[in-house]
């Protein structure tokens, strides 16, 4: 955005998941960033770090939201531009627009509600459910555009009675230039943990939660063990991290590892070890998302295989472009059949790979998508 003439202020909470206190107290002496010749001005905010609480995760985000209204409304903004995530922050950019009488474009990730209901942590119909219901109506109904990241993401809001002029369709990109095929022999990755280059290899790397449905995986991995030179890797943390492991250990699964998840940059040589990368949800969930890990997968050249809600856009993507195997949520077998069809018919895992580069190459590059962020965003100044 900066860098195509647009100012920005940018208030985002001091670093807290998945960084060091090394790490957070350095950004704490760098509370205002200016980068971009002037253009952008990041604003760190100092709040308490994240824990595990439901009760005070929210009290976090009702904090860091209060504080971004006041910082925000002393501001000479044109426009708000907000994420979904936490999702109080559709209502809180709702209150500044109000305030401050300018445009509210909003970037929504995750459908909240739905993505509790589809998680297990509320039941629709719920006391949590009907006031994630009022924040969401709130939030579309004071948003100048709304911009979702899939088709299935349109279709979800226009059934709540969101109108289709409101709505854009932009996927969250991938850089091709960072993200991007590494050849077997050019792997550290074998070294480093200590695995066989002769192996047929089932990549997930990700979040271990209740969502993902990695049990998925393992069971996939039961059905398989005999297959010696299968070998499902599992890159993550998450909240059901533990529950994943004690259930491999119980089934004695020597063909599924465990390993630290490992940093962005090294995202191409993790999905570079898969022959396939599996792409997995719990079932009902996969209408309101599209994973971003998607098209890393396919940037990096690796044959996806999706475990995901049917009459889905992951399913048409699968089916369409070719550039991988679709299976139905939490089936299990069905996983485990396409595993051992790729793992007999080789010459599939090029032609999908190939596929799926191309694919990112064209649709999903980092340029496309930024660009029609900011004519989105230059075009809302005219809305009002």
């Amino acid at each position: 955005m900066a860098g195509s003439g647009i100012d920005v202020d940018l208030f985002v909470p001091l670093p807290t998941r998945g960084v060091s206190d090394e790490v957070r107290n350095k950004y704490k002496n760098h509370k205002v960033e200016v980068r971009c010749n002037g253009r952008l001005r990041i604003h760190r905010i100092g709040i308490p770090k994240e824990g595990k609480s439901v009760i005070g995760r929210a009290a976090r985000y009702i904090l860091m939201n209060a504080v971004f209204i006041l910082k925000s409304i002393s501001s000479k903004a044109d426009v708000i531009f907000v994420q979904s995530t936490p999702p109080t922050q559709g209502a809180t950019a709702a209150i500044i627009k109000k305030v401050m009488h300018i445009p509210f474009v909003y970037n929504l990730q995750d459908v909240f509600p739905d993505s509790l209901v589809g998680t297990g942590i509320a039941k629709k119909g719920s006391a949590v459910y009907r006031m994630g219901r009022v924040i969401e109506n709130f939030t579309y109904r004071n948003a100048d555009k709304i911009i979702v990241i899939s088709n299935d993401m349109k279709t979800n809001i226009m059934t709540k009675g969101v109108p289709e002029s409101k709505i854009e369709i932009v996927n969250n990109w991938i850089d091709g230039n960072v993200v991007k095929p590494i050849p077997k022999d050019q792997n550290y990755m074998y070294e480093k943990f200590g695995l066989s280059r002769e192996n047929f290899n089932v990549v997930y790397a990700g979040n271990l939660g209740y969502a993902q449905n990695i049990e998925v995986i393992i069971k996939a991995a039961e059905v398989l063990k005999d297959c010696s030179d299968i070998k499902f890797l599992i890159f993550g943390k998450g909240a059901q991290e533990e529950e994943y492991k004690n259930m491999a250990a119980e089934l004695n699964l020597c063909n599924l590892s465990f390993f630290p998840i490992q940093p962005y940059s090294e995202v191409s040589y993790v999905y570079s070890l898969g022959d396939v990368s599996i792409v997995p949800c719990k079932k009902g969930f996969g209408s309101s998302a599209m994973p971003s890990k998607t098209w890393s997968i396919m940037a990096a050249g690796t044959p996806v295989l999706a475990s995901f809600d049917s009459d889905t856009d992951m399913e048409k993507l699968i089916n369409s472009q070719k550039v991988g195997m679709f299976n139905h949520a939490e089936d299990w077998e069905g996983l485990s059949s396409n595993i051992k069809y790729l793992y007999s018919n080789r010459e599939y895992l090029q032609e999908y790979g190939r596929n799926a580069r191309k694919y990112v190459e064209e649709n999903i590059s980092r340029e496309k998508c930024v660009g029609k962020y900011i004519m989105c965003i230059k075009n809302s100044k005219n809305i009002n």
